[in-house]
């Protein structure tokens, strides 16, 4: 008898042995040993692809937004004084809300920044969760908005001082801008880049040439390229900074003194390749966004890493937003109509030295 159930529970477990060996069997796959695992849960286990790794880098500057908002400079009356300082040079249409919302805020200022810090966390937190990636995504839209008016004057754009030195047309539009392009959709679109896969690769492409093209308008405005506007906009920013970052911000503004249409002009030419690149082929598109991340990166220096180190910035700026646009748009090894389908020899990817970190 007990010969019996030995040679029973033998069998039993060559099942199970066998089982563990026919990923094929009921749908599983072996993960270690004998255990199988759903495909659902293989595709949970599998690392985020290029797509979501861009939402949680999204989801980090909003982080970083919240721990900013809760300096103790911003509990104080000058985070409304400077709220209501973007109203100058904005039509009354525009500044007349900036300046009543600013008004409201410095006679709760504790208390409303609060409020803004705690939900610039939930959007980092919600983005960051797979869950309610799509309610924060959303909410991070109306959020953005509304600062990009009420707390940045729509980033300048309607005055005569707007420049991409200084961070126009505003970091906020770029927040409501990567949500949209980082949408996730159960069955994307054919795209070559992430950020057409929600709504397509020529509207993608059609909002990356108006953005960068609006940033070449901007450093050709008079303002912009006057003889001193670049270099007094870069050692405007040098003030509160750590020592090693305003003596490269002072050298830099004393480096371009007098040489504000040539900065411009450079900065322009720049823009425009960039705006066009994404249209050209593979090979030349990628070095375009590589241009892309080193104008950004020497914008964030001159914009003094966004006064983030000084205590009392509010954001990183604009630059970071920009080389997070640039990686969304940088092409992959080929177009895939569905975002459900497992990565392949098609799929959309990232940068070959990050995917393979991922495989």
């Amino acid at each position: 008898m007990k010969r019996a159930s030995g040679q029973a529970m033998g069998m039993m477990m060559g099942q199970v042995s066998t089982l563990g060996d026919t990923p094929a069997a009921a749908g599983g796959v072996t993960v270690s040993g004998d255990v199988v695992v759903p495909e659902a849960g293989r595709r949970s286990l599998a690392a985020p692809d290029w797509r979501r790794r861009l939402q949680l880098a999204l989801a980090g500057v909003w982080l970083l937004d919240a721990v900013l908002q809760y300096q103790s400079a911003m509990f104080a009356r000058g985070f409304p004084q400077m709220l209501k300082a973007s109203a100058a040079g904005n039509p009354a249409v525009v500044a007349r809300p900036i300046t009543w919302s600013a008004g409201i805020i410095g006679h709760h200022v504790v208390a409303l920044n609060a409020v803004f810090a705690g939900i610039q966390l939930a959007l980092g937190l919600g983005i960051a969760w797979r869950p309610t990636v799509r309610i924060a995504l959303g909410a991070s839209i109306g959020w953005a908005l509304a600062v990009w008016w009420l707390g940045e004057g729509l980033g300048g754009v309607l005055t005569a001082s707007a420049s991409p030195v200084s961070g126009a047309p505003g970091p906020a539009i770029m927040y409501a801008l990567l949500a949209v392009l980082l949408w996730p959709v159960a069955e994307g679109r054919p795209s070559p880049f992430a950020a057409g896969r929600a709504i397509g690769a020529h509207t993608a492409r059609a909002l990356w040439l108006i953005l960068w093209g609006s940033l070449a308008f901007f450093a050709l405005t008079p303002m912009s390229r006057a003889p001193q506007a670049v270099s007094r906009m870069i050692s405007d920013m040098a003030d509160g900074q750590p020592g090693w970052l305003a003596w490269a911000d002072s050298h830099t503004a004393s480096a371009l003194s007098r040489h504000g249409l040539t900065a411009s002009a450079v900065l322009a030419a720049a823009f425009i390749i960039v705006a066009l690149g994404v249209w050209l082929p593979r090979p030349a598109a990628r070095a375009a966004l590589i241009l892309a991340l080193v104008v950004a990166a020497a914008i964030w220096v001159a914009e003094g890493f966004g006064g983030i180190l000084t205590g009392s910035g509010t954001d990183p700026s604009s630059a970071p937003l920009l080389a997070l646009l640039a990686a969304a748009y940088w092409p992959g090894r080929g177009i895939t109509p569905s975002c459900s389908r497992p990565r392949g020899d098609n799929a959309v990817t990232g940068p070959a030295w990050l995917e393979g970190t991922a495989q």
